[in-house]
This record gives structure tokens, C-alpha cells and sequence, in this order.
């Protein structure tokens, strides 16, 4: 029996209308445009309104994808929603989109791996693929970190934004699609990016709520020093899996958390930056979402031609690391 061959059928992305920039936030929180775009690059970033939960983007950005790829939600096999801002904590994100598409034969579930979380939904996808179980998945990427961000903490709510990114996978003409996977983590690093009260560990109370334990914390430069070490050799790693050289890469669609860190990745792959991808500068770290939507923008933006060698790769919470390599699979006129 011939190896199937999995790739990206379909992208699409769908982010908040309001615009929040560097200038609103210097009303809200000391600090300044000046300051934020040197040290992260970011202008501004989307965020969701009150009554906007990550469904609601996730299933728009999932329309889109289908539409794409011209698949129909019935015949979906499978689901994956990538996100650490579930709609709720039960039932899974997933199966709501399951319900609101009409992928009625579809099985879905949630993963929890912060940034990298699109890159290894997309590995499961795969191997789902490749062993003839599944034709047909749907992962997206997804988050609502607005409404998980202090907005009184200046080192943290520069950063985030909303959004959702989502593709579809299904076999590809041999020689094409997925290559290779690398995934990593490192637990002993956990405490460096949290939000602490928000499960059985520390369960949300008044208290906690006071202290202001149900938002994101982050030790920002023990995340810098991780992401800086890791982004770069983990598409190494799976460029060695794939028996390709880092020459042959054609494009880089990392994690949109910072420039610099963007950079230094890029600089490590001999990747001249006109190849990297980055929307960083319009949606700041959307995390889950951030790889699928710069990924689905520069796919519809006919960035992509078909044999191209692109390389995804992201970090997060966790500590998590992911990256993959894939020939694109889709003609422009699909």
C-alpha cells in the first residue's frame, strides 16, 4: 500500500474589528509607542469584544478554511482546537464547532499547548492522515487573550491580541505536505509563564481574584532566553528529520511573540528576512492563533507557490516548543 501523503488542503483567519494600539495603551498603563515597538515590535493588535468568545473567530476562520479547500464540514473527520482560552473549561471548543459547522461526523477534542499548540494539533493531523484513519481535519488555532490579560501590567498586556487561524488537512500528491515534525518541552520551566489561579492547583476564589492570580504572569526574560535558544534549533531539527538542508527552506511562518526573537531564529536559518513571515507589527502574540493566521494571510496573499519548503515553528507555555516542514501542496488557483 502506497504512503499517504498529508498537506494543507485550505487556510483561513479571522481576527477582532477593534484595534487597540501602542498610543491607546499609553492611556491605560505607563508606558509608551516608542518603547513597545523597540523591544517587541509590535503597533497594535485586535481585541475581541465582551461578547466575542474564541467560537465565535474560531468558527469564522474555520468557514473559511473549508471554503478554500473546497471541503464540506460533513465530511470533517476530525477537530482540533488549539487554545488555552476555551470558551469554557467544559465541554471542548471543538465540540462546539462541531455542532455550529455541521460536521456531523466529525470527532473533536481541545489541545493545550499555548504557542506551539497549531504545530502540534497539525502533527496529529498528520499522522491521522498518513495512517489512513482520517481524510479529512480540521485544526485551528485559536484565543481570546484579552479577557486573561492584567491590563494594569504593562510588561504584559503590550503583548497579546486576539485572533483565530485554521487549516485543513487531508492526503496530497506524493512528495508533498508534511515532511517532518520536531516537539519538545520543559516542564521545570512551567512557573515561567502561567496564569496561576485558574485550575485544581489554585481554583479561582475572591482571594485569588484580589491578588490578581487569574491573569497571565510571565517572567519575561527566562522566556526570552527559552525562546531565543529554542526557535531556530528546533527547525534545525526537523529539517535533519526531513533529510533537507536549510538551504532548501523557502519560507519561515514563525510564532508572533517578538521581533527580536523572530530575528535571531531567522539569522541561526541563514533565512534572508523577506522569507520570514511576520504580522507581528498588526496582531502582536495571539499564541495559538499566531502561526495559522500568518500562515493563512501569506497563503491567501499568494505568497506561496506550490513546491515551496515552509517552515512553521513556535514556543510557549509549558514549556513548549514545535516546529514542522512542509512542502506546499496547494496550487494558487485551488
Amino acid at each position: 500500500m502506497p504512503k499517504i501523503s498529508a498537506g494543507i488542503l485550505g487556510t483561513g483567519y479571522c481576527v477582532p474589528d477593534r484595534v487597540l494600539t501602542n498610543f491607546d495603551l499609553e492611556k491605560m498603563v505607563q508606558t509608551n509607542d516608542a518603547w513597545i515597538v523597540e523591544r517587541t515590535g509590535i503597533h497594535e493588535r485586535r481585541i475581541a469584544a465582551d461578547d466575542e468568545p474564541v467560537s465565535v473567530l474560531a468558527q469564522r476562520a474555520a468557514e473559511m478554511a473549508l471554503a478554500d479547500a473546497g471541503v464540506q464540514a460533513a465530511e470533517l473527520d476530525l477537530i482540533i482546537m488549539a487554545t488555552l482560552t476555551s470558551d469554557r473549561v467544559i465541554p471542548a471548543t471543538a465540540c462546539v464547532l462541531q455542532d455550529r459547522l455541521g460536521a456531523k461526523h466529525a470527532a473533536a477534542f481541545d489541545l493545550s499547548a499555548a504557542c506551539s499548540g497549531f504545530v502540534y494539533a497539525s502533527s496529529i493531523a498528520a499522522q491521522f492522515i498518513e495512517n489512513g484513519i482520517y481524510r479529512r481535519v480540521l485544526v485551528i488555532g485559536g484565543e481570546i487573550l484579552s479577557k486573561v490579560i492584567d491590563w494594569q501590567d504593562r510588561n504584559t498586556c503590550i503583548l497579546f491580541g486576539d485572533g483565530a487561524g485554521a487549516a485543513v488537512f487531508g492526503p496530497v500528491e506524493e512528495g508533498y505536505g508534511i515532511r517532518a515534525f520536531d516537539l519538545g518541552s520543559d516542564g521545570s520551566g512551567g512557573d515561567a509563564l502561567d496564569i496561576p489561579s485558574s485550575g485544581s492547583l489554585c481554583p479561582v476564589t475572591p482571594e485569588t481574584i484580589k491578588q490578581r492570580l487569574n491573569f497571565v504572569h510571565m517572567d519575561g526574560k527566562a522566556v526570552f532566553r527559552f525562546a531565543t535558544k529554542v526557535m531556530g534549533r528546533t527547525v534545525e531539527t526537523s529539517l535533519e528529520r526531513a533529510g533537507m538542508q536549510r538551504e532548501e527552506l523557502d519560507f519561515l511562518v514563525p510564532h508572533q511573540a517578538n521581533i527580536r526573537i523572530i530575528q535571531a531564529a531567522a539569522k541561526r536559518l541563514d533565512m534572508p528576512m523577506d522569507k520570514v513571515i511576520i504580522n507581528i507589527h498588526r496582531y502582536g502574540n495571539m499564541s495559538a492563533a499566531s502561526i495559522p493566521v500568518a500562515l493563512a494571510e501569506a497563503a491567501h496573499a499568494h505568497q506561496f507557490k506550490k513546491g515551496d519548503n515552509i517552515a512553521l515553528a513556535g514556543f510557549g507555555a509549558g514549556l513548549t516548543w514545535a516546529s514542522c516542514i512542509m512542502k506546499w501542496a496547494k496550487e494558487e488557483n485551488d
